[in-house]
């Protein structure tokens, strides 16, 4: 297989310049260097995101390509067009805050070279407040095929600024959908169902920004109305027995309406390692 690959990143409004320039530099300074670098302009940006971007776009004329969207989508949306746009079939996912080491993407494309059969690749993550050295708690996630269809059925098995897959396969399972903060989770279930061979690298080679309301944002009725919407749709089309459903939607349930502080804790001691 060609290292052909493009880079996948949507950025809005209400980012940070520096973060976004430390996201894309890191994506530059792969050791399998990008192809392609599609940037989406989820509406329309503040001087000094656009001034981050100007600055890649001297220094990379035949690699950055820009999507603009002139009114604000949300991510889901802005992906799904920016998947369309990717020239080459494997596409490596990164948000506009985070952080990978150099090596990242060369240690995914060896799965793929390894096992032809595999659609998606993720890896373990870290969590940070402020800057790298900072972290927080790490992300394990499940190995193998087996294991993560069937963490699936629990939680999300993949952490999305890891991700490494293979556009026919986002294609052939219908592309990114508007979820709030499920889009990914809600594209991997379908992914899966389509026997989407995926495996995660059990060494961490991202680092993903936790602010002080991250965790805050993964409770209350609209979050949990978002997840309860997925499950029961994987509930409906035979994916989730009604065991399995009840088993994944109640503690999130639990989670999503108790305290800010409660869950914080939660996540931090007992959904992390």
């Amino acid at each position: 297989m060609e290292n052909k690959y493009s880079v996948l990143m949507s950025v809005y409004s209400k980012e940070k310049p520096e973060w976004l320039d430390l996201s894309m530099r890191c994506m530059f300074n792969q050791t399998i260097k990008p192809s392609e670098f599609v940037l989406v302009e989820d509406g329309k940006l503040t001087d000094e995101l656009y001034q981050v971007i100007d600055k890649y776009k001297q220094k990379y004329p035949e690699i950055l390509k820009i999507v603009i969207i002139p009114e604000n989508i949300g991510l889901g949306l802005a992906l799904k067009k920016g998947v369309n746009e990717c020239t080459y079939e494997y596409i490596a996912r990164m948000d506009s805050d985070d952080y990978c080491l150099p090596e990242r993407i060369e240690k995914e494309l060896e799965i793929f070279k390894n096992d032809p059969d595999i659609g998606m690749v993720g890896t373990n993550v870290s969590e940070f407040i402020d800057n790298i050295g900072n972290v927080i708690c790490n992300v394990i996630l499940p190995e193998t095929n087996e294991e993560i269809s069937a963490y699936s059925k629990k939680r999300n098995p993949f952490r999305h600024p890891s991700i490494l897959f293979k556009k026919s396969e986002v294609l052939k399972a219908g592309n990114y959908r508007d979820f709030h903060l499920c889009e990914d989770y809600d594209l991997w279930l379908r992914m899966i169902r389509n026997n989407c061979k995926c495996y995660n690298i059990q060494d961490i080679y991202v680092f993903m920004r936790i602010g002080k309301d991250f965790y805050k944002r993964r409770g209350g009725k609209k979050y949990f109305d978002s997840i309860k919407k997925l499950k029961k749709e994987q509930l409906e089309i035979g994916y989730f027995s009604k065991a399995e459903y009840l088993k994944s939607i109640i503690p999130h349930a639990v989670v999503c309406f108790m305290p800010n502080n409660m869950r914080d804790f939660v996540y931090r001691n007992f959904l992390r390692k």
